[in-house]
């Protein structure tokens, strides 16, 4: 059942990543960054079809993720690589040009962000890039977040040479955009607060978190680095609407207690997101 869930949100997310390409980049002589930054780039200079185009810049690339990764690995790749390929043909003609190129820049980078999020949280890719910056960390131990950065830098570029240093612009605030939406949707809705408290009245804290707030607690060993002193930390995730009682319960209780906040998000477990 999982399995074809996941292969549902692909088909999902390529629709909804194809439509923002084409009905507000595409649309709006706009572009991005990546495999699909050089299809755009082929489409506007050389009129291949971008979904023509995208498909046989992955093949050497899926290949080489077959070859390093398995078939495993490229199994939900493939499909999000022909997904995307044959919905950019389909959708076309969804072209919504308007006279404001950051509000489409705005625009496409939410509905790209949303369907890219889909497919990134079933643990598929749309292949390119992606698939070159894991080689380049299996087999040289590279930052992929950095590779992929750095990739999306080089075409952006391209574009500003090729097409204008206005388009890259604008491309640039659309690639912004989809990346926070993609964030937004892998780590769910619902973020909630770790914190972490210290304090020598640890446990009448610990007991007060679990009959007020009704939260379980974690107990971790810490020592003081500058007096050497065992210390017991407080570990517990709390809903955002807790974090004032939380506050004014271990300050009741000890005034010295030295509390740190954390955002934290897609909490799975007791009293949250099952």
């Amino acid at each position: 059942m999982k399995h074809w869930l996941n292969v549902l949100l692909i088909v999902v997310g390529s629709f909804i990543y194809s439509v923002g390409l084409n009905a507000f980049i595409v649309g709006n002589h706009l572009a991005e960054g990546g495999f699909v930054g050089l299809s755009i780039i082929a489409l506007y200079k050389l009129k291949i079809p971008l979904g023509i185009s995208y498909f046989i810049l992955n093949i050497p690339v899926l290949f080489l993720g077959w070859k390093f990764f398995g078939k495993a690995f490229i199994g939900k790749t493939l499909l999000g690589v022909i997904m995307v390929s044959v919905f950019t043909i389909l959708t076309q003609h969804f072209s919504q040009p308007t006279n404001d190129r950051l509000l489409a820049a705005l625009y496409g980078g939410v509905i790209c962000g949303l369907g890219l999020g889909l497919i990134f949280r079933t643990g598929g890719t749309t292949g390119g890039s992606d698939i070159l910056a894991r080689i380049a960390n299996h087999l040289y131990g590279f930052s992929m977040g950095r590779l992929l950065f750095a990739i999306d830098v080089v075409v952006i570029t391209l574009v500003a040479i090729v097409i204008g240093k206005e388009t890259a612009m604008y491309s640039l605030v659309a690639l912004f955009v989809a990346s926070r939406v993609v964030d937004f949707v892998i780590e769910g809705v619902s973020s909630s607060k770790a914190a972490l408290i210290i304090s020598d009245k640890w446990q009448e804290i610990a007991n007060q978190i679990h009959e007020e707030l009704g939260r379980g607690t974690t107990l971790l060993s810490g020592q003081g680095g500058f007096t050497g002193d065992e210390k017991q930390v407080i570990y517990c995730v709390i809903s955002r609407n807790e974090i004032v009682h939380l506050q004014q319960l271990v300050h009741s209780l000890d005034e010295k207690a030295f509390v740190v906040l954390n955002e934290v998000h897609d909490v799975l477990g007791e009293g949250f997101t099952r």
